[in-house]
């Protein structure tokens, strides 16, 4: 059935004439009366009665009316929703991060998206390794993760999106805590580390060691945790000291005292699928464009 039929006898009957309804709709009388006697004829029987100078609707009129009004609202619902996706501001977007982006510049934007998107479902999923978050990328699991050593394959897009500096976070009780001012790389080689365990994070691994080796040091590591917390703990304690992303300092740990590390820096990526052309990530994407915070020094 034609929706604009449905449309006409929703007007006669709040209008009470063929008149008032071609008014309403901007149409011909005629028009009116002739769509309504056609509708009556494919249907067999009457949708309006005659009472004084007005039409009332008739028992199968008023069945019409109580699901033209439905159907007329779903297809409005229906064409809202598929402007809403065409434009990327509804759907479902599940996104991969770390720790460091989410208690950092990732956390802070998502925030304000869920206000700027209310009807997309953001998903979250936290992974540790950057080799996982890219491989989910890959196969589907992600739409787009914040990472930051996305792996090189040609079928990923990556985009710088924030850099900041690495923080060497200390015992509270050691020398170098004492002072307020960074530190240079070559402490890393004075004090035993506490380090993310490389088959669990073999990116981040190596990206410690690699710093380590340009600078001339042979890193001693004392101690390895799988998560933040347990690496600061294990600072707490007094195992030795941990590299991590300065967003980390956020978390503010009893115990352990952040020193950011001079010359360093880490950088957050953003990572999808080459191919990828939903207008839910595109929109997405400038979203966060909008609101790109600047390099921390």
């Amino acid at each position: 059935m034609d929706l604009r039929l449905l449309g006409y006898v929703i007007a006669i009957a709040d209008e009470g004439s063929i008149s008032g309804a071609a008014r309403r709709l901007h149409v011909t009388q005629p028009t009116v009366s002739r769509q309504l006697r056609e509708l009556e004829r494919r249907l067999g029987t009457d949708l309006f009665t005659r009472a004084g100078r007005g039409l009332i609707p008739t028992a199968a009129g008023q069945a019409l009316l109580r699901r033209a009004v439905k159907v007329l609202a779903e297809a409005e619902a229906a064409v809202d929703e598929v402007r809403l996706a065409a434009q990327g501001k509804t759907g479902c977007l599940t996104i991969g991060f770390a720790g460091s982006g989410i208690n950092g510049a990732l956390g802070e934007a998502l925030g304000r998206l869920r206000v700027q998107l209310p009807d997309v479902d953001l998903r979250l999923v936290e992974l540790f390794d950057d080799a996982e978050m890219s491989a989910g990328v890959l196969d589907g699991r992600l739409d787009v993760a914040g990472q930051r050593l996305p792996v090189r394959d040609s079928r990923l897009a990556t985009r710088v999106w924030t850099r900041e500096p690495l923080t060497l976070f200390l015992p509270t009780a050691h020398p170098l805590a004492m002072t307020r001012e960074a530190v240079p790389v070559s402490v890393l080689g004075d004090i035993p580390l506490v380090l993310w365990p490389r088959e669990s994070a073999p990116h981040s691994h190596d990206e410690i060691i690699a710093m380590c080796h340009r600078a001339g040091i042979v890193p001693r590591v004392d101690a390895q945790g799988r998560s933040v917390q347990t690496i600061l703990a294990l600072v707490a304690a007094g195992f030795g000291a941990a590299v991590m992303a300065d967003s980390y300092r956020v978390l503010h740990r009893e115990g352990v005292t952040p020193r950011r590390i001079t010359g360093t820096v880490t950088t957050l990526h953003l990572v999808w699928r080459a191919d990828d052309i939903s207008p839910l990530l595109a929109h997405f994407l400038t979203s966060l464009d909008g609101h790109k915070p600047l390099g921390r020094g």
